[in-house]
């Protein structure tokens, strides 16, 4: 069997969800959470023609409150998600293209209030798949180009 070869990431990188219409966000990569998570604001649940969607506001810059983008998308499942301290939490769950260094793929993000958070978007294990090796002493300054 051939060896896929990975890349190396460290634990904050410069991510990028251009559906979301968000650039070069710097994304805290967690392998151990599951599940990726977003921060959002005033999550609507919306029935257009019969398909399920979710409205959200996003900052695309955490320190400029005033900026905010507006986006829908479809609700691909809803789930129970366990914080590290052990409180649940019920999400709605989206799937995005994220864009890596040269890299981009889908993943499922959960939408959540992360504003007690140091960074808008956590990328968990299931995000990352067995694309890349994480080395915690790397930073988003070394990007994968």
């Amino acid at each position: 069997m051939e060896k896929l070869k990975k890349g190396i990431i460290g634990a904050v990188e410069l991510c990028s969800l251009p559906v979301l219409g968000l650039f070069d966000i710097k994304v805290r990569v967690d392998t151990g959470a599951k599940t990726s998570s977003l921060h959002v604001d005033n999550i609507q649940v919306l029935d257009i023609n019969g398909v399920s969607k979710v409205q959200f506001d996003i900052h695309p810059d955490k320190h400029d409150v005033q900026s905010i983008l507006t986006m829908c998308e479809d609700i691909i499942d809803f789930r129970v998600i366990k914080s590290s301290n052990g409180d649940e939490e019920q999400r709605y769950v989206i799937k995005s293209p994220i864009k890596l260094g040269s890299d981009q793929w889908d993943i499922e993000i959960t939408l959540s209030n992360r504003a007690q958070m140091t960074y808008l978007m956590l990328l968990g294990r299931e995000g990352l798949g067995a694309r890349f090796l994480v080395d915690p002493a790397l930073d988003a300054t070394n990007i994968l180009n």
